[in-house]
């Protein structure tokens, strides 16, 4: 049983709203001489409190930019942003891609102050051992969301990692109408499907219509040809519709081509990757 004095009580709410794990239920119920008691189990008066809170974000000290959508902080640890994929700048290892120092001029210009609140998911670092996070200024302004806002990235979004999935698509929908940053660059516009030969590098986006349903033990694909195909790992398939509702419809399909010979195929890990025309 909690008692209700002031402090104890912010100290419970507060503890609460704190944690990313779902708060069990809190009951507050007041007795004949008018003491408000809170508890964890329901009385016969109790009525249930309900705790309003967010997830934790932690402080941090930015000393660079690397690119528009990865940071460096001052103990030397990367983080990469959720749910965003901004394009590359020029590296040893690849080449400049449109729009790339754009992202990265922005991203310099917003965390000019230095300080970040990173909020984790449920995976909290990718396979380069680089921090995920969502990377909010002090004032509150989340920096995933407004990337895609201003056109400046497209969706990436990687289970089991989902947090704003729904705020992002929104923001993407928003700059890709109002043809925004990424959206108006001839690189980045869709082709047909038929022509995945051409464009192997970067983020791409292609139109088709799958004309068939593969599955196998790791993967179902959706077929466009003999040569070309999606494939949707069994493991996501609970947040996709039922891939066959997708067969002789036409799709735009966005993400990175992977080729094997002459076969080739994207991994869409997130039904954001899949746009019905």
């Amino acid at each position: 049983m909690f008692r209700s004095k002031p402090i104890r009580l912010l100290f419970l709410l507060f503890s609460l709203a704190a944690t990313t794990a779902p708060a069990s239920e809190i009951y507050r119920s007041i007795d004949a001489q008018g003491r408000v008691t809170y508890s964890d189990t329901p009385s016969a008066n109790a009525q249930p409190v309900k705790i309003i809170g967010q997830p934790s974000r932690q402080l941090y000290q930015v000393t660079r930019v690397y690119d528009g959508d990865t940071i460096i902080l001052e103990d030397r640890k990367q983080v990469r942003l959720l749910g965003v994929n901004t394009p590359e700048i020029e590296s040893r290892h690849r080449s400049e891609e449109p729009g790339g120092i754009a992202a990265k001029k922005w991203l310099q210009n917003q965390l000019r102050e230095g300080q970040v609140y990173l909020e984790f998911d449920e995976v909290r670092r990718d396979k380069y051992k680089r921090l995920l996070a969502h990377v909010f200024l002090p004032n509150g302004k989340h920096v995933n969301l407004a990337l895609l806002e201003n056109g400046l990235a497209a969706i990436s979004i990687i289970p089991p990692n989902g947090r704003y999935s729904d705020k992002l698509i929104q923001a993407q929908q928003y700059a890709e109408k109002q043809k925004l940053g990424i959206w108006s660059m001839p690189e980045y516009q869709s082709r047909s499907i038929t022509e995945i030969a051409n464009h192997t590098k970067g983020w791409q986006r292609f139109a088709g219509t799958p004309v068939a349903i593969r599955k196998s033990r790791k993967f179902t694909r959706l077929l466009f040809n003999d040569k070309i195909d999606i494939r949707v790992a069994n493991s996501n398939l609970k947040l996709f519709p039922e891939l066959a509702t997708y067969v002789g419809k036409p799709l735009e399909v966005r993400g990175w081509v992977s080729r094997n010979k002459d076969h080739y195929t994207l991994l869409i890990q997130h039904p954001s990757a899949l746009i019905a025309r």
